[in-house]
C-alpha cells in the first residue's frame, strides 16, 4: 500500500508540473480531441506538448509493456493515474482506435515484428487507424462479409467495400476483416489484415448524418495489394481476433456512459431554469438529473469492477455486451437531459454562441450509439443467452 501511496504522490506532482493549464479546461468538442496521425494538425502548442510529454512517459497507453511504447504500469497504478488525471481535470492526451481496439488485439495475436512496428507508433500518436468491419450487406450479421483477399504469392489482392468506417478519410491505416476462403462456413475463412490507407486502390466517401456532420465513410478497395506480412494471426482464423477486438470496441462505446465534463448537468440547467433557495427551480428536472447522476456513478463503479475482474481472469466473456448496452443507453439519457437543461439555447443550430449548435448536434449523434458496435437489441440477446442462460426464442 505504501508503494501505491508513493506512486500517487509522484503521479500527482508530475501531472501538476507537466499538464499545461489549457489541457485542464473542459473540452469544447471535437477540435479539443487529439487523434494523432500523419494528417493531424494540433489545435495548440499545449495540445502538442501534452501528447509529447505523456507519450514520452508511456502514459498514453500506461498498461502496455514499455518495449512497445507503454508505461508498464500495474492495474492499480493505472487506476491511480486516471483518478489523479480526473482530479486535476486533465484531458486525454490521445484518443485512438489503435489504443482502444487494435492495440489489445495485436498484443494478444500479433507477431513480435507486428507489435514492434505498429504499437510504438500508436502510443506516440504517429499513425491513426480506422476499422474495416461492417459492409453494406453485413452489419449485425458481420460474418457474412464478402470483401475478398486473394492469394497472389507474397501478397493479397483485396476487393470489396466497407461501410460506417469511422474517420476513414482521416486515418492512415486500416485493420480489416476479409474473406480468404469463400468456400468455408461463414464464420471461417475470414482473415485479419492491416494495410495503409494510401495504398493504390483505396478510396473513401463520407456519409452525412442527421446531425449535419459525421465521422462515417464508405471505403472501397479496388485491387489493393497487401503484403502477407500484414496478416495478423493465422490465415482463415480472423474471426477469433475479430470477436476479441469487438469486446474492446464495446467497452470503448460503453465508456460513453461516463462523462469527464467539468460542469455538472445541474450547473448547466441552473443557467436556463434558475435556482430557488439554492436548488434547481424545476423540481421534475432536478429529480431526473439526480437519478441520472446516481446511475452514472453506479455505472462508473461497475466499469472499475469489470476491469478488476478482467485482470483477475474472472470476468464473464459477455460482460462487454452488458457494459456496451447500459453505457450507450446512459449516454443517450444524458444527452436528453443536456437538451432539457439547456432550454431553448440548446436548440440553436448555428452560431458562435453555441459553437454551431454543438449540443443539439451531439444529441442527434447520440442516437447512433445504440446501433454502432452492435445494436442494443443484439447486446440484450447476448446478455440473455450467455449471462442469464435464458433459452433461445
Amino acid at each position: 500500500m505504501s508503494d501505491l501511496e508513493t506512486f500517487r504522490r509522484e503521479t500527482r506532482a508530475w501531472l501538476e508540473s507537466n499538464c499545461p493549464p489549457e489541457m485542464r479546461r473542459a473540452s469544447q468538442g471535437e477540435s479539443d480531441t487529439c487523434w494523432g496521425g500523419r494528417k493531424w494538425k494540433f489545435q495548440s502548442d499545449a495540445q502538442r506538448i501534452w501528447l509529447e510529454r505523456m507519450a514520452e512517459k508511456g502514459w498514453t497507453v500506461p498498461d502496455w509493456p514499455r518495449e512497445y511504447g507503454g508505461g508498464g504500469l500495474s492495474h492499480d497504478e493505472v487506476k491511480i493515474l486516471r483518478q489523479e488525471m480526473r482530479a486535476l481535470g486533465c484531458r486525454s492526451p490521445l484518443d485512438s482506435f489503435g489504443i482502444w481496439m487494435l492495440g489489445p488485439a495485436l498484443l494478444k495475436y500479433g507477431s513480435d515484428a507486428q507489435k514492434r512496428e505498429h504499437l510504438p507508433k500508436i502510443a506516440r500518436g504517429e499513425i491513426r487507424w480506422c476499422q474495416g468491419y461492417s459492409e453494406p450487406g453485413s452489419g449485425s450479421d458481420l460474418a457474412s462479409l464478402q470483401t475478398r483477399a486473394v492469394d497472389h504469392g507474397d501478397h493479397y489482392v483485396v476487393n470489396g467495400s466497407k461501410i460506417w468506417t469511422s474517420y476513414a478519410d482521416k486515418a492512415d491505416w486500416i485493420f480489416c476483416l476479409v474473406r480468404t476462403d469463400p468456400d468455408a462456413p461463414k464464420h471461417e475463412g475470414i482473415s485479419f489484415l492491416l494495410f495503409d490507407m494510401e495504398s493504390q486502390g483505396v478510396s473513401t466517401k463520407p456519409i452525412t448524418l442527421i446531425s449535419g456532420a459525421s465521422p462515417f465513410c464508405q471505403t472501397f478497395f479496388d485491387d489493393v495489394l497487401v503484403p502477407k506480412a500484414n496478416l495478423v494471426g493465422e490465415l482463415n482464423k480472423g474471426w477469433t481476433i475479430a470477436k476479441y477486438l469487438l469486446t474492446h470496441e464495446r467497452d470503448m462505446i460503453g465508456g460513453m456512459g461516463q462523462t469527464s465534463e467539468s460542469r455538472s448537468l445541474g450547473q448547466t440547467a441552473a443557467e436556463s431554469v434558475g435556482l430557488e433557495n439554492g436548488i434547481l427551480a424545476d423540481t421534475v428536472l432536478r429529480g431526473q438529473i439526480a437519478a441520472y447522476e446516481i446511475d452514472a456513478w453506479a455505472f462508473r463503479l461497475m466499469m472499475e469492477r469489470a476491469g478488476d475482474m478482467a485482470k483477475a481472469g474472472q470476468a464473464h466473456p459477455a460482460i462487454s455486451s452488458l457494459l456496451k448496452y447500459y453505457g450507450t443507453e446512459l449516454n443517450k439519457r444524458r444527452m436528453e437531459l443536456v437538451m432539457s437543461a439547456g432550454g431553448t439555447d440548446a436548440l440553436e443550430w448555428e452560431g458562435a454562441r453555441t459553437r454551431d449548435g454543438s449540443q443539439v448536434r451531439a444529441w442527434l449523434r447520440s442516437k447512433a450509439n445504440s446501433i454502432e458496435g452492435g445494436t442494443s437489441e443484439v447486446q440484450l440477446n447476448i446478455v440473455a443467452k450467455r449471462i442469464l442462460g435464458l433459452p433461445d426464442a
